[in-house]
């Protein structure tokens, strides 16, 4: 049996139409620069395209009547390629971080998990607060409470509450978001 080799850079393949594949009775024509070249035939904006020994790309076929470009198939592929590079960079992708708390902690043990709460808020990473109940705990619930609202009031400088705090089993979970930075 022979197998076909892995192409890992397949997902990275652009396709598009070009040349003979469009077919349109009419088709809205753009220069290489973007200037426009007008509405023409397909198969007019084709032959200027061998003219100008470029090739005829489809840039969207949606518009009434479809766009085409006369440009390097090559050249165009590698734009859309920037094009799509340069909006993954740009999009920031918001962590979400857990810390985690119990009701009876010593007040160092607090203070030094607030000061986590505080660099990743300020970082622009989202906080999920997980306190957690153990053995007869849970009896003491409004301690726990205690515990959450008082890193909310902590940290409102930096956060709002994301999602209020909701018992869930035997621990009490809560999410703090980062606040835009001020001006």
């Amino acid at each position: 049996m022979i197998r076909k080799k892995y192409n890992k850079n397949r997902s990275e393949q652009i396709y598009v139409k070009a040349n003979h594949q469009v077919r349109f009775p009419k088709v809205y024509v753009l220069s290489e620069s973007g200037e426009s070249l007008g509405e023409m035939s397909s198969n007019e904006a084709l032959a200027k395209a061998m003219e100008l020994e470029s090739d005829l790309v489809l840039v969207t076929e949606k518009a009434n009547p479809p766009v085409v470009k006369i440009i390097e198939l090559s050249k165009y592929k590698y734009q859309l390629k920037k094009k799509t590079a340069d909006t993954r960079k740009k999009s920031k992708t918001l962590e979400l971080k857990e810390l985690r708390f119990t009701p009876f902690m010593g007040e160092a043990d607090f203070e030094a998990r607030n000061r986590k709460v505080r660099d990743f808020l300020e970082k622009g990473n989202k906080v999920k607060l997980t306190l957690t109940f153990k053995g007869r705990q849970i009896v003491r619930k409004d301690l726990g409470f205690e515990v959450i609202n008082r890193i909310f009031k902590e940290n409102e400088d930096l956060g709002k509450v994301g999602i209020e705090p909701k018992l869930l089993g035997k621990k009490l979970q809560a999410q703090i978001d980062p606040i835009g930075k001020k001006k």
